[in-house]
């Protein structure tokens, strides 16, 4: 059993929390012509749960096919998705300022939930996990949503905002998983690793 791990994201959130957890890991990143935004697509009416689920069992898909296409060496490989729901509603990465905006007021004043599913795959076995934290946001007046916005770094986010980031000073509180909304909830991903036999 190796003493390390594949990690198929290019999120570096998600190798600073495995870092802390003390994981050895090697990026498994797409090759060239891979789509990955394509996989990212919501089907119609789809629940925010069986959806991040479902996104992060096609990524896991991916990169097992894609360990077997380079020749590299067997290794735990772990996926993760994170999105953001209001209701039943699934806010997903802002296309550009504008949408970004249109989604932070959308939040304003109100409760939203965070989802992260992770998977991980183990030789033949597939272990799977979802976090989901509440977050409840401060009404926020239009120049701050703009100013936010403008700033760039709600792009690439699920909801147009980064926990860690500048959007701290919007929650007013939240509930969960703070690691989860960050992208790699930390108790579960760690329960699954020990599953796999990898030490954390």
């Amino acid at each position: 059993m190796p003493g390390w791990i594949y990690l198929a994201s290019q999120s570096p959130r998600r190798r600073q929390l495995l870092d802390q957890l003390g994981v050895r890991h090697e990026l498994l990143l797409p090759l060239p012509g891979e789509d990955g935004e394509a996989l990212e697509a919501v089907h119609g009416r789809e629940p925010p749960a069986r959806y991040v689920q479902r996104v992060t069992a096609l990524k896991l898909d991916a990169a097992v096919a894609r360990r077997q296409a380079r020749g590299l060496p067997q290794a735990p490989i772990l996926c993760a998705d994170t999105t953001v729901a209001l209701g039943p509603r699934i806010l997903g990465k802002p296309a550009d300022a504008a949408d970004a905006a249109r989604m932070l007021a959308a939040l304003s004043g109100r409760t939203h939930r965070v989802l992260t599913a992770i998977a991980l795959q183990h030789g033949a076995q597939r272990l799977q996990a979802l976090s989901v934290s509440q977050v409840v946001f401060d009404r926020l007046a239009p120049d701050r949503i703009d100013a936010y916005a403008a700033s760039g770094e709600p792009l690439g986010k699920a909801g147009a905002y980064a926990v860690q980031g500048r959007a701290q000073a919007f929650i007013r509180r939240l509930s969960g998983s703070y690691s989860g909304i960050m992208g790699l909830p930390m108790f579960e991903t760690a329960q699954l690793l020990r599953q796999a036999g990898v030490d954390c």
